[in-house]
């Protein structure tokens, strides 16, 4: 047998007795986040690895897809739902470890780009008087089908009593980040999203914006679980978002914290 050949070998037989890969456990954990957290949860993960010198990487979607992927054994660690129940069912189905914790209440608003012939106010009298005078052609909100902002951003439109009128010039974005996305620079008038992502620093200056009241939706009750087989750095994040240099961050995004406070 060659030297080169009995080498790779023993490095199979290596490998083989030690169960896999070693390079494996050593790979950033992989976290679902609904994607109103884009921007806050984002300064989380780079705030836990100054902290604790531990990746993780995150990915942003809708809480209803990740639902539906985790049901079908995506190899996700950890999820952070925009909707209590996702996270909820997920636990009573044995695929997360417990009914986790409530991290956030979540807020929407109604947002127009600069330039825009919408004006933005929190009783949505601005968008009626533009639907009125056929200023508005585009509308984003985020599917209402599987997207938690998309259903609050329906309920509260309908609490206008818009829903019908509008519904023809909606564009629903996959999630509430792509909404925001087509609301802002997707050539529709504005639309309504996560209040957590206009206030991201990058559209300072380039978008008006009004919280939509509370009492008109459902709340954005959101929670965080721990997926069956999650590994340790995975649950060091867990209950990193759950300390104060965390809550703070969710806080300057805002997101009402539980128990109450900002």
């Amino acid at each position: 047998m060659r030297a080169g050949n009995l080498i790779a070998l023993l490095l199979a037989m290596l490998i083989a007795m030690s169960g896999g890969a070693p390079t494996y456990a050593q790979q950033a954990p992989t976290v679902a986040a609904a994607a109103d957290l884009r921007v806050a949860l984002t300064e989380v993960a780079a705030a836990f690895k100054r902290d604790t010198g531990q990746e993780v990487n995150l990915v942003f979607g809708s809480s209803g897809n990740f639902y539906r992927q985790l049901q079908q054994g995506a190899p996700f660690q950890m999820f952070l739902s925009a909707d209590e129940q996702y996270a909820l069912d997920l636990a009573k189905a044995g695929k997360a470890e417990n009914d986790g914790v409530l991290y956030a209440i979540g807020r929407i608003v109604i947002v127009a780009p600069k330039g825009s012939p919408l004006l933005v106010d929190n009783n949505l009298a601005g968008l009626r008087h533009a639907l009125a005078q056929g200023q508005i052609t585009r509308f984003a909100i985020a599917n209402p089908e599987h997207a938690p902002y998309g259903q609050r951003a329906e309920e509260a439109l309908r609490r206008a009593r818009l829903w019908r009128t509008i519904q023809p010039r909606l564009v629903l974005g996959e999630n509430v980040a792509q909404a925001l996305q087509f609301a802002t620079a997707g050539g529709a008038q504005g639309g309504i999203v996560a209040y957590s992502l206009v206030l991201d620093p990058a559209l300072s200056g380039k978008v008006r914006y009004a919280l939509i009241p509370a009492d008109w939706h459902q709340p954005l009750r959101q929670r965080m679980v721990l997926m069956k087989g999650a590994g340790k750095v995975t649950r060091r994040f867990y209950n990193y978002v759950q300390q104060p240099a965390a809550r703070k961050i969710l806080a300057r995004y805002g997101f009402t914290l539980p128990g109450g406070s900002r």
